[in-house]
């Protein structure tokens, strides 16, 4: 393939990138991660002499065996495949084609991992150690307000640190959340959840001017429902990470266990089990695809499956 040709198909991919990132609302790593695919497979194409216009269904099925043969894990081939399905699909809508030679191709799937969770039991221990954590009454009721925010939502990590204080005011029983590829979303508070943020919030606008948090809540921090020294003005993920492993061990959890996400799958899988339904929860999550939120019927019938192993008299030994 000649050096125009291969800059040609850098240019249609870069065409794509740009419609995920206006039109599609992709994410930022989103975006990154159809990139670096899309770069791989149009280098291997032009060792090949071969372009995104003109390439066969069996030149796509050829690089994908490449990424086989090569030891690619298969989660990352089956990536790979859903990058290039969507390039072809936009090809096609944008005339560079006049078919689709990835639609009819198989990938390997990704290995169902169930999600870690943790019982409605461990969820209040967590809860009830939030309380008993801290000292001072700022830094304790900031804890019980991120600790029954990131519960009663199921908030991304990233969401719940980034939240701006003017969407938390006036005793919400809603907050607007911002989650991925900028998409908001609606989310209902719990009752204790709405005590905590307004517990939270008069103490942290009631602040001394002179006290650190007062200095945060007047400066870098002023937008952000938890203000934090550093660049962002809010706390980090890493930071709240390392809240929540000491939550954990005051809660006799092992720390490792015990991660936001955990929580947000907590959330999820103690709504299906008080008789949510599906498309309920795909809202509230703020899944762009039921089917990623499909995987806690598994779940669920999983504990069902250990319940009985465990407890049937007939599934006992001897």
């Amino acid at each position: 393939m000649t050096g125009q040709a291969a800059m040609a198909d850098l240019r249609r991919i870069g065409a794509f990138l740009d419609a995920q990132a206006a039109d599609a609302g992709a994410a930022r790593n989103t975006i990154l991660a159809y990139g670096r695919d899309l770069r791989d497979f149009a280098e291997w194409l032009s060792r090949r002499g071969l372009t995104i216009p003109a390439v066969p269904r069996e030149g796509i099925e050829g690089y994908l065996s490449h990424c086989d043969s090569i030891g690619l894990a298969r989660a990352t081939r089956a990536r790979r495949l859903s990058s290039i399905r969507q390039l072809f699909r936009f090809a096609l809508e944008e005339g560079w084609r006049q078919d689709d030679p990835a639609i009819r191709i198989s990938g390997p799937g990704r290995a169902r991992r169930l999600p870690r969770t943790l019982t409605q039991t461990e969820m209040t221990a967590l809860l009830d150690a939030a309380a008993t954590l801290d000292r001072s009454p700022e830094d304790a009721a900031r804890t019980i307000c991120a600790m029954e925010l990131l519960y009663a939502t199921g908030l991304r990590v990233s969401e719940l640190v980034g939240l701006p204080v003017d969407a938390c005011r006036g005793n919400p029983r809603l907050l607007l959340v911002r989650g991925k590829g900028g998409r908001e979303r609606m989310v209902p508070l719990t009752r204790p959840a709405q005590q905590a943020l307004s517990r939270w919030l008069e103490l942290r606008d009631g602040a001394d001017a002179d006290t650190p948090l007062g200095r945060l809540v007047r400066g870098n921090g002023a937008r952000w429902l938890f203000p934090a020294r550093g660049a962002a003005g809010h706390m980090t993920r890493q930071a709240f990470h390392g809240l929540l492993g000491r939550i954990a061990a005051a809660a006799g959890l092992p720390p490792q266990r015990v991660t936001p996400h955990v929580i947000r799958h907590a959330f999820a899988t103690h709504l299906l089990e008080g008789g949510a339904d599906l498309r309920s929860i795909q809202t509230l999550l703020g899944h762009a695809d039921l089917g990623t939120t499909e995987i806690y019927t598994h779940v669920l019938d999983e504990r069902k499956r250990e319940l009985v192993l465990k407890h049937h008299p007939l599934a006992r030994d001897g």
